[in-house]
């Protein structure tokens, strides 16, 4: 059980949880005992796609929490509370609301390169404490500035350019890093009014989109019935963008022993390095010559 489960998370759950979910599938279904851990947190108010790698995809994991991520949110207009979201208290009110042809005129101001201060109520460290911590302890949490980069962020439905709104549903694809919750609060600033999240919901994180999730009932169903592995993603699924790389027998062996193989005709960068369908490693080529990232031992 080497690869990827895809679990679509539902809101209340976290992520260790989810994790916890798989490991218990892999003992109902009586698969041997491996290591299991997720690709990205998710917040337990959001809900969405959890990659959840097993075995030696576990040494991938890392490279999952630096991937783009895309996510559908909606942001609601009049009140922003301490969280940013629909946890938290109010802490601001407006009677503002923006007009659809307001919020489409602001949005380009969002994409692109721009700098961020993360919610005080976030996993970040402040003096090697979690600044959700000191914040629910009544503490004043003041985060730096940090910069991503929103690659694209559009607005979905299609109200009249004059019609006011309430909420309204976005869609940003963004880097490693970026926070949805403060993402929303600066477009509702530069909108002239206040708001926070109120529902969030990841559509694809790295090469991992939603059609490739499945539900904990279904991934419990499979357990009981001994059928997990055809849920199971190859390891080669989370590295889509990397291209293979061929291995002999011998380079292969090489490879495995940490040595450096010389006169490698291939163009410099990351590849995926098999021999025939067996993973051997996430190797990089530099001037032609090939050297191990991540071994695996398959």
């Amino acid at each position: 059980m080497h690869g990827w489960l895809i679990i679509d998370k539902p809101v209340g759950l976290g992520s260790t949880q989810a994790v916890s979910a798989v490991k218990r599938a892999l003992r109902i279904a009586g698969a041997a005992k491996v290591k299991v851990g997720h690709g990205g947190t998710l917040d337990p108010l959001a809900s969405g796609v959890l990659p959840i790698a097993l075995g030696e995809a576990t040494k991938l994991a890392g490279r999952m929490l630096d991937s783009d991520k895309v996510y559908a949110f909606t942001l609601a207009f009049g009140t922003q509370t301490t969280t940013l979201d629909t946890e938290g208290e109010a802490i601001a009110t407006s009677d503002v609301r923006p007009t659809t042809a307001e919020i489409d005129a602001v949005l380009p101001r969002f994409t692109g390169a721009i700098a961020q201060v993360p919610p005080a109520y976030s996993a970040l460290k402040v003096g090697g404490q979690r600044a959700y911590d000191l914040a629910r302890a009544g503490e004043k949490v003041v985060l730096a500035s940090r910069d991503v980069t929103i690659h694209s962020l559009t607005r979905e439905g299609d109200d009249a350019a004059d019609t006011s709104l309430d909420q309204v549903t976005l869609v940003a694809h963004v880097s490693k890093g970026t926070y949805i919750r403060s993402l929303a609060r600066d477009i509702a600033q530069a909108l002239g009014t206040v708001g926070h999240v109120t529902w969030l919901h990841r559509v694809k994180a790295g090469p991992f989109a939603l059609a490739q999730a499945i539900t904990l009932d279904k991934l419990d169903a499979a357990a009981k019935a001994s059928a997990l592995e055809p849920l199971l993603l190859p390891l080669r699924a989370g590295l889509d963008d990397i291209p293979a790389f061929t291995l002999t027998p011998d380079q292969a062996g090489a490879l495995r022993q940490g040595r450096v193989l010389d006169g490698i005709a291939a163009d410099d960068g990351l590849v995926f390095a098999c021999t025939g369908d067996t993973p051997v490693a996430l190797a990089e080529v530099e001037a032609n010559q090939l050297r191990v990232v991540r071994g695996f031992n398959l």
